[in-house]
């Protein structure tokens, strides 16, 4: 049965069209800097590090541990996250992940535990494509936050909405990982670290911890590593072989799903600039995950 072109919730020009007026549209939230969190972050990500204090800096990427979702479980949708709309559009495909994102610290005022912290949040872009897998919609937020000093980091959030699982569907090509790499980690990202790291960050999708739904619904073989904790991987594996360097520039782009089934690695490459340092992660097969790229400032 062809699409209702009225139906919002099918996705037609239409549905796109309506989508396009959440462009623009802005959010603001306000959270306090607390250490317990990054006690957790610690923890999770086997670091011995001393416990933060007040004042202490939030290392980059723990700004992920605030400002959390506050739905109502009620409002919670199939997939657990929260239903579509309010703030982000509400695009009517199944599959919701995490694609990338762009970051950029002030290493003159750095969040710092009892910061009270001003989120400001805007709707840069909805735009469509076409792949191999059926329609995908990429949504591009751009959020900005603020302490008492002004403003302390920014951050480019790209979400790519994808179709939902079909029998036959082709997967897009591997891409084989570069080796050599100066700098790696081996990490088995087994359910009881992406469990902690869904605690953390109060993230209720259930692909990283319903193997059912990750395998009847969404059509995934194992659960799903999310692409912020490997990015998050990625960063630590630069401050455990750069101490005391300030992250002042990160990228990342999510190429290729990660699963709990096996181990995966994390790889670092610092370029003869001195200053930036070339990022990425495999699966156990060698294949291209994700790739980023981070700008030090030396101590």
């Amino acid at each position: 049965m062809p699409a209702d072109p009225a139906d919002p919730m099918t996705l037609n020009p239409q549905t796109l069209s309506r989508l396009q007026q959440w462009v623009g549209r802005t959010e603001t939230l306000h959270d306090v800097i607390v250490a317990a969190p990054l006690h957790g972050l610690s923890a999770t990500l086997d670091r011995e590090d001393e416990l933060a204090t007040e004042g202490s800096p939030v290392p980059a990427l723990g700004h992920w541990l605030y400002f959390l979702p506050r739905h109502l479980q009620r409002e919670t949708g199939d997939d657990g996250h929260c239903k579509r709309g309010g703030f982000l559009p509400p695009v009517p495909l199944p599959r919701r992940m995490w694609a990338g994102g762009k970051f950029e610290w002030q290493e003159s005022n750095p969040l710092r535990v009892g910061d009270s912290v001003q989120r400001v949040s805007r709707i840069e872009s909805v735009k469509h494509k076409t792949g191999n897998s059926g329609d995908l919609v990429f949504v591009q937020v751009r959020h900005e936050f603020f302490n008492g000093n002004g403003l302390a980091m920014t951050e480019i959030h790209d979400i790519v909405y994808r179709a939902a699982a079909h029998a036959g569907e082709l997967a897009p090509s591997p891409i084989a990982a570069e080796t050599g790499a100066a700098w790696q980690r081996e990490i088995y990202a087994d359910p009881v670290l992406l469990f902690r790291y869904s605690a953390l960050t109060f993230n209720g999708h259930r692909i990283h911890y319903d193997r059912s739904y990750c395998n009847h619904v969404e059509g995934y073989p194992g659960l799903v590593v999310h692409a912020p904790l490997i990015a998050t991987l990625l960063l630590d594996l630069v401050r455990r072989n750069a101490p005391g360097s300030f992250i002042r520039r990160f990228e990342f782009k999510a190429v290729r799903p990660t699963f709990d089934l096996h181990a995966l690695r994390v790889n670092g490459q610092p370029e003869g600039d001195g200053k930036t340092v070339r990022l990425w992660s495999q699966d156990h097969e060698g294949w291209l995950t994700m790739q980023g790229k981070a700008e030090l400032s030396q101590p």
